[in-house]
């Protein structure tokens, strides 16, 4: 940390985001100069003096072409740069790459970034900025406050850093400016107001839309409120996605198998309804067409209302909803992969009742396995001892509690996808 800069931490325990004061903006400002350079390019090429963003709020983004993650990210700060710059908001954002070559950042910043970035050849100002905010991992956005704190309101303190701006952009997007304490709270707060009222009418309508869309026996609108008092799977996803590839067969069989157990009970249903990321109406139609259930229309805003809502950085995810419209549980994925379709209805009361009995199926298993999919011995843990939540190098599907682990290498798997392993001298193991 430079010396010239005095901070104190203030943690709000509620709250998702850490706040770091610091002491001037004009001392932030030069944390992006050197000694021989005192400007950014723009992604023309073009010079712009570092001074030109006196008094803006800055966001440092750190980021990579090579990885995917940060390819998706920039997409949306994009989005929420236009937005801010559009309705003359005093934001700027400064890319640090951590690109392989001069040709890879000169392709990603030209092509994919509005805004301006440190020198790729200046590596001693880019290794100095990793330090100092003590980068860790990417894709990561550090905010940065004007002297004023935004809004005309000086700061005794001086401006402050916003450590987690990625988690901030991906949940409330252009919302957030100024990205301030005080606004994040307020935004926090209007959060949980309205997830005390939410209902699936509120979530899934808007003032010109009260339908879904169906497809059986043809394409057809079907109104949201036959969802009032059913349990609903909120399933965000696209055809293009490979881990969706890989879950949907399973969701669409565990859905089924569900309802078939529902039958004879007329106060109980399930239902899934598509939050679609199909990058266009051909490649929607042909998703939902694939489906036995509902989806918001293509393109309809509220999906990227409810992509913000329920802070959804990944997909496939399945969030559950109860009768009563309240969420459930965020990882309705995890739990379909791990008890199939005894997980419904996803209660807390019902997973308890679930790893008890894991936790007592577990006891009857071997505690050393040997795999068809690994060379090594794998041993029993559980999330006392050793495990934990881990994706399964066998079906590359989520998994916690218990597992079956490789103690040299951490490979593991479920349980359930142990196979015992063929002759040796007809298949060579494989695996590290």
């Amino acid at each position: 940390m430079r010396e010239e800069v005095s901070e104190e931490t203030q943690k709000d325990e509620n709250s998702i985001h850490e706040i770091e004061v610091v002491s001037t903006s004009s001392k932030y400002l030069s944390l992006l100069t050197s000694k021989d350079r005192d400007f950014l390019l723009s992604p023309t090429g073009t010079q712009v003096k570092v001074s030109d963003l006196e008094g803006k709020v800055i966001g440092i983004y750190f980021s990579a072409n090579w990885y995917q993650p940060c390819r998706i990210f920039t997409q949306v700060l994009a989005k929420t740069y236009h937005q801010l710059r559009s309705n003359g908001s005093e934001f700027e954002v400064v890319f640090v790459s951590s690109d392989e070559d001069m040709d890879a950042f000169n392709n990603y910043h030209n092509a994919c970034m509005p805004w301006l970035a440190v020198p790729f050849s200046d590596l001693e100002s880019k290794k100095e900025l990793n330090r100092r905010f003590d980068v860790e991992a990417i894709p990561c956005l550090v905010i940065l406050q004007p002297e004023d704190g935004g809004g005309g309101r000086r700061r005794e303190e001086g401006g402050a850093e916003l450590r987690d701006g990625v988690e901030v952009v991906y949940r409330y997007g252009a919302e957030a400016f100024p990205f301030t304490k005080e606004r994040l709270e307020e935004l926090e707060r209007e959060e949980r107001e309205r997830r005390k009222s939410q209902t699936v009418i509120s979530l899934l309508t808007n003032h010109d839309r009260d339908f879904l869309l169906g497809h059986h026996p043809s394409p057809k609108q079907v109104p949201v409120e036959i969802l009032t008092g059913k349990t609903v799977g909120l399933y965000f996803s696209a055809q293009g996605c490979v881990p969706g590839t890989n879950f949907t067969p399973k969701l669409i069989s565990i859905h089924r198998k569900i309802k078939e157990k529902l039958l004879e009970n007329e106060d109980e249903d399930f239902e899934i309804v598509l939050i679609s990321s199909d990058r266009n109406q051909t490649e929607f139609d042909s998703h939902l067409n694939s489906l036995p259930w509902l989806a918001l229309p293509f393109g309809d805003p509220i999906i990227n209302n409810l992509t913000k809502y329920f802070d959804i950085q990944a997909i496939p995810c399945l969030v559950i909803l109860g009768p009563d419209g309240k969420t459930v549980t965020k990882h309705g994925r995890s739990l379909v992969n791990l008890y199939g379709e005894d997980a419904y209805p996803f209660t807390d009361a019902k997973l308890e009742l679930l790893e008890k009995k894991m936790d007592e199926a577990a006891q009857m298993l071997p505690r050393s396995e040997k795999h068809a999919g690994h060379r090594h011995e794998l041993t029993l843990v559980s999330e006392g001892s050793g495990g934990g939540p881990f994706i399964c190098c066998d079906c590359e599907e989520q998994g916690s509690g218990w597992a079956y682990q490789c103690i040299d290498c951490g490979y593991e798997v479920h349980p359930k996808c142990v196979r015992p392993p063929v002759a040796a001298d007809n298949a060579p193991a494989t695996g590290d």
